[in-house]
């Protein structure tokens, strides 16, 4: 019986060449049909699978222990089954499996498919936690003409969307925040974060404004102006796939891959980005770039606040927490009345997004590559940003205040899940 890993592989080399057909019946009975389906049809199954059977005694079952959302359970034969409306692909359960009997739920094979086959545009969506990730050499330019090689016809930084949720939110906290006891949690950067909120901590999302994530919001802007083009998100975690799953916005995202599943491919394709040619770069300010580490989003709204209202008599005071751990700790504290910030920002994963699980590099060094683009930019930000203002008005925003309108594209209404005790 082949080994989950070997499956993978194999069978997303010979889809790359065309001969996954070919592959497949070559098997005969050496694979698990469990373990196919989950990678020819990752959608029909929950973010984490099971590559074997669990055989650890209940006591040993670490994976279930460390699920903050109490998504992965045993049944009476010892069988682990993921709860998929809880699962918020933290990846908790994952790294904690010391059998190594969890993996990631993988979309390569079948987004590959769908490049082969799409008629119109595709379009990669990367994440603003792509610097180095692939080579400490490669530009956003090289990276863009890679992604060619593999089938897409084109590369979008998602922190130009980041941008334009950093003006929402600015906006957002301008207009609510207007006594000394208002506060302001941030809805637009980790979906970990979101579900912690919706599923254990649901009476707060008064205080969450109604904002869609940047990955979400480049995905809509993208179907808006090409509304056949196919969606796909690369990015450092497993969450953001459970995000493009949410009902509400399912509408989005077609697939998201990690770094560590577009490295398979560029491996088998033998692409190297650090020797691809250099192209245009995108227009983001610093404000959307560094979104990408713990406390980018904050810094970036208040700077984005001064500049709106620079004379705002209450200013943002902001609060942070990286990891699920800090994250349920500055929660209880907000709601036991032990704060005094106005403005909270939560990440799920240690050091931002450049911490998370299927990053290539250390989040030390993921977050100085962060901050040196940052300060690349052109502009500090949003507001400053024309090509802000120019992507907003080709989208039909007249001006920048029309981002409070509550049924546009980059506003959501918070689905509340099924609670779950912290």
């Amino acid at each position: 019986m082949k080994r989950f890993e070997d499956l993978y592989q194999e069978l997303l080399k010979a889809t790359i060449y065309e001969r996954e057909e070919e592959y497949i019946n070559k098997l005969g009975d050496n694979f698990d049909s469990y373990q196919l389906d989950c990678l020819l049809h990752p959608k029909k199954h929950p973010l984490v699978w099971t590559t074997e059977s669990c055989d650890c005694p209940d006591d040993d079952r670490h994976c279930v222990k460390v699920c903050p959302f109490h998504a992965i359970h045993p049944d009476e034969t010892g069988k682990l089954h993921i709860d998929e409306e809880a699962c918020a692909g933290c990846s908790y359960c994952i790294q904690e499996c010391r059998a190594n009997r969890l993996t990631a739920s993988k979309d390569s094979i079948s987004a590959l498919k769908a490049i082969r086959s799409h008629k119109s545009l595709v379009y990669a969506l990367i994440a603003p936690a792509f610097l180095g990730q692939f080579s400490k050499d490669v530009t956003p330019g090289m990276l863009r003409n890679a992604f060619k090689k593999i089938g897409f016809d084109g590369m979008l930084e998602v922190a130009l969307f980041a941008d334009i949720l950093t003006l929402k939110e600015a906006l957002e906290f301008d207009r609510n925040i207007q006594t000394e006891d208002d506060y302001q949690l941030t809805s637009c950067c980790c979906p970990v974060w979101i579900a912690w909120i919706k599923n254990v901590y649901n009476e707060l999302i008064p205080h969450v404004p109604p904002s869609v994530s940047p990955m979400i919001a480049s995905g809509r802007a993208i179907k808006i102006m090409h509304p056949d083009a196919l969606t796909i998100f690369i990015g450092p975690c497993l969450a953001k796939k459970a995000e493009a799953r949410d009902k509400d916005i399912a509408d989005a995202i077609d697939y998201v891959l990690t770094f560590q599943e577009v490295e398979d491919i560029f491996n088998i394709m033998d692409i190297d980005p650090a020797t691809m040619e250099d192209s245009e770069k995108d227009h983001s300010s610093r404000a959307g770039r560094i979104y990408a580490h713990t406390g980018g989003v904050s810094e970036a709204v208040k700077l984005t606040l001064e500049r709106i209202n620079p004379n705002r008599k209450i200013a943002l005071r902001t609060q942070k927490a990286d990891g699920v751990k800090d994250c349920r700790n500055l929660i209880n504290d907000l709601i036991s009345g032990k704060t005094s910030a106005n403005f909270y920002e939560g990440m799920g994963c240690k050091g931002g997004c450049v911490g998370g699980p299927k990053v290539m590099i250390p989040h030390e060094e993921g977050r100085k590559n962060v901050e040196d683009y940052g300060r690349l930019a052109t502009y500090p930000t949003p507001i400053d940003n024309p090509y802000v203002i120019e992507l907003l008005n080709r989208l039909g925003f007249d001006t920048i205040d029309s981002l409070m309108n509550e049924s546009d594209i980059f506003t959501r209404s918070f689905l509340i899940n099924k609670k779950t005790s912290p």
